[in-house]
C-alpha cells in the first residue's frame, strides 16, 4: 500500500504552503492536508489530522503543524508510520510570548489581515527576501484568505500548547526534521536538538531559507521528502544524513 501522508499546516497556512511537496509526492503516496481553521487547541488539530485517513498514516507538520504532529504521535503512536517535523519546536509557551502574540491579534482585528501580514511575515523569511514580492506576495495572499477569528483561535492554541519534550524519546517511527538554515523563528539549533532527542531521527538543513522553507525553497524541501517517503513506498529505510540541501 502506498503511504498515506497528511500535511499539517502552520499558523494561518493552508494547502498552498505545501503545493510543491504534495505534487512531488503524489506519484508515490496518497496525500491530504488538514484544515486547522476551526481548531482551538493543538490536541484538536492532532485529532483532526488523525481522522483524515483510516489506518496507518504519515504526518508532515510545518511550524504549528509540527506541534500538532507531535501531539498526534502522543495520542496514537501505533498509527503514525513516519513523521516529518519542519521548522518547529516541542516546548511550551515561553515567558512573555503571550503579550507579543496577542498584540498581533489586536492588529488583525483593528487593521485587517494584510496589515498583520505586513508586520508578521518579514521576520519569518530569509532576511534577504523580506521585500521579495515573488515570495511575500503569495504568502500574504494566503494570510488574507483567513480572518482575525481564525488567527485568534490558532494563537490561543499555540499559547496553550503542551510541552512535547518529555515524549520525544518515546517516538519509534522513522522521523525526519527539516529546517531552513536561516530560520529566525525556529532556529537551526532548536531543530537540531529535536532531531538529536528523537531516536534515530535525521536532520535535513535547507540552505538559503528562513522559517517558510516549503515556500522559500520548495524544490529542495520536496527533494528530501521524496527521498524519505520514496524509500517507504519501496519498502526500504530512508537514509538521510545531515546534509545541507542547496
Amino acid at each position: 500500500m502506498r503511504p498515506r501522508i497528511v500535511f499539517l499546516p502552520g499558523l494561518l497556512c493552508d494547502a498552498e504552503v505545501f503545493a510543491a511537496q504534495m505534487a512531488a509526492l503524489a506519484p508515490v503516496a496518497e496525500v491530504a492536508v488538514a484544515d486547522f481553521t476551526g481548531c482551538g487547541s493543538i490536541e484538536a488539530m492532532a485529532r483532526l489530522a488523525l481522522a483524515r485517513f483510516d489506518g496507518p498514516i504519515s504526518l508532515v507538520g510545518f511550524s504549528m503543524g509540527g506541534r500538532a504532529a507531535l501531539e498526534a504521535v502522543r495520542i496514537a503512536p501505533q498509527r503514525v508510520e513516519r513523521l516529518v517535523l519542519m521548522d518547529t519546536g516541542a516546548g511550551p509557551a515561553r515567558d512573555g510570548e503571550a503579550a507579543g502574540r496577542m498584540e498581533l491579534v489586536e492588529l488583525a482585528r483593528r487593521d485587517g489581515m494584510r496589515a498583520l501580514a505586513a508586520r508578521w511575515l518579514p521576520p519569518m523569511v530569509h532576511a534577504d527576501r523580506e521585500a521579495d514580492p515573488t515570495l511575500i506576495g503569495p504568502i500574504t495572499a494566503m494570510v488574507a484568505r483567513m480572518d482575525a477569528a481564525i488567527f485568534e483561535r490558532q494563537i490561543r492554541a499555540l499559547l496553550g500548547r503542551p510541552d512535547a519534550r518529555p515524549g520525544l524519546a518515546a517516538i519509534r517511527c522513522p522521523t525526519l526534521v527539516v529546517v531552513g538554515r536561516q530560520d529566525r523563528w525556529s532556529p537551526l539549533e532548536q531543530n537540531r536538538e529535536l532531531a538529536e532527542t528523537v531516536p534515530g531521527a535525521r536532520l535535513a538543513v535547507i540552505e538559503d531559507s528562513g522559517h517558510f522553507s516549503p515556500v522559500e525553497r520548495p524544490e529542495a524541501v520536496a527533494e528530501v521528502l521524496v527521498e524519505f517517503f520514496g524509500a517507504a513506498a519501496a519498502g526500504g529505510a530512508a537514509r538521510l544524513p545531515e546534509t545541507p540541501r542547496p
